[in-house]
């Protein structure tokens, strides 16, 4: 059962310690990651020297193209031809610590085994990304081997121009486009928001006191934020939902929706409701508006699930509320793409694929700070959910691309 919030403010053999703290085979999102400054100044695409990252930022408005700033970083690799490689953000942008921080990332650790100039164009308005993405094509210095577009709100302007520019490849994150030159990279975020359901429902109704936070035994409730209602983020909620009812049918979810990605305080007036309404447990899945939820949480002394990244590691000034996070390796499929274009090696990448739980690119990771501190049960309650989905005894609502 759940109660939606309108988002006007009223209102995701394994025993080792090491494993239960969510340490991976490759780190998810290191904190620390320096993103050069983004400046919105209308002008032509500039192209930066060889072995170095630029960042670029487009107009708000629509009327200008992205200009270069003049902050670089070099890059590692080996001599050789540089392969150029471009990334635009979603409209959450870069810094979110979280979904674009990992996409970049990626780019980020490739650079460092290949000769690759990455550059960043940070567009938070959708309206503007058809243009964007046409400029990127058209250019010529450089002229781009790849083109990284973080999030479903590239899949219209995409759909355009992919076939207008059949000689450029694009990567497209979280959806996918039935063309040669696409490669569509959609992480399962239905199967990590199950998991993150599974995490809140074994917690939920137990006790957890810990640094001045506490969880309500006698609750059967939690919540859910949301960033945009519709179809990607309504199968976080369904699925969240649905792995909280594997644990315990009787549990109720509240539901609320900030309407975009980057309003912190709608996210932290949604999540004060649900608290103050007996929810002891909030998952977000906003992007970057997520942070105004742990605020909340610990306003409230209560604790709150992450996405994407662990985001007790990458905003650890909340990390005594995070109990865990539900991640995907978006850092792991951004750096597979750029490694297939530098050895030329398309046909290796390029269509439709779906990552997760069996491919183990999606995951719960327990907090850095609390996970010492959940019981066991919480560890063998995900293991069980995880071996059920894979193995087809429990079919999650909704796919990987939404509902």
């Amino acid at each position: 059962m759940a109660a939606r919030d309108t988002g006007n403010g009223d209102a995701a053999d394994e025993t080792t310690r090491e494993t239960r703290r969510g340490i991976e085979r490759r780190d998810v999102l290191k904190s620390g990651i320096s993103l050069a400054a983004i400046a919105g100044v209308a002008g032509c695409l500039g192209g930066g020297s060889d072995d170095e990252t630029t960042t670029t930022t487009a107009a708000d408005d629509g009327g200008g193209d992205p200009e270069t700033t003049g902050e670089t970083t070099e890059s590692g690799g080996s001599e050789g031809e540089t392969t150029n490689v471009a990334i635009v953000s979603s409209p959450a942008g870069f810094g979110d610590q979280a979904f674009n921080d990992l996409a970049l990332q990626g780019l980020q650790t490739a650079a460092e085994e290949y000769d690759i100039e990455i550059q960043q164009v940070e567009e938070t308005n959708q309206s503007n990304y058809q243009t964007v993405q046409s400029r990127l094509a058209e250019s010529t210095n450089p002229d781009y081997d790849l083109v990284v577009l973080v999030s479903y709100n590239h899949t219209q302007a995409l759909q355009t121009n992919a076939e207008a520019y059949p000689d450029q490849n694009w990567m497209l994150i979280n959806d996918s486009i039935d063309q040669p030159n696409v490669a569509g990279y959609t992480w399962a975020n239905h199967q990590m928001s199950f998991q993150a359901g599974v995490l809140a429902g074994t917690m939920t109704t137990r006790e957890l006191p810990y640094e001045g936070n506490s969880l309500d035994p006698d609750s059967s409730t939690v919540g859910f934020v949301g960033g945009v209602d519709g179809s990607l983020i309504n199968a976080f909620e369904r699925s969240y939902r649905a792995g909280v009812e594997w644990v315990d049918e009787n549990l109720d979810v509240t539901v609320g929706y900030i309407g975009n990605y980057t309003d912190t305080q709608t996210a932290n007036n949604i999540a004060t409701s649900q608290y103050d309404a007996g929810a002891d447990i909030v998952y977000h899945a906003a992007a970057a508006a997520g942070q105004g939820v742990f605020q909340a949480a610990q306003d409230a002394n209560r604790f709150a699930i992450g996405v994407d990244a662990d985001q007790s590691v990458t905003l650890p000034e909340y990390q005594d509320v995070i109990m865990g996070s539900a991640v995907k390796y978006i850092n792991e499929g951004t750096y597979e793409v750029a490694e297939a274009t530098v050895q030329d090696n398309w046909s290796a990448v390029q269509g439709s694929n779906i990552l997760g739980l069996e491919e183990e690119a999606v995951r719960v990771v327990l907090g850095q700070a609390v996970g010492d501190e959940l019981p066991d049960v919480v560890t063998e309650n995900l293991e069980a959910a995880r071996e059920a989905i894979i193995n087809g005894d429990v079919t999650v609502p909704c796919s990987a691309s939404g509902c």
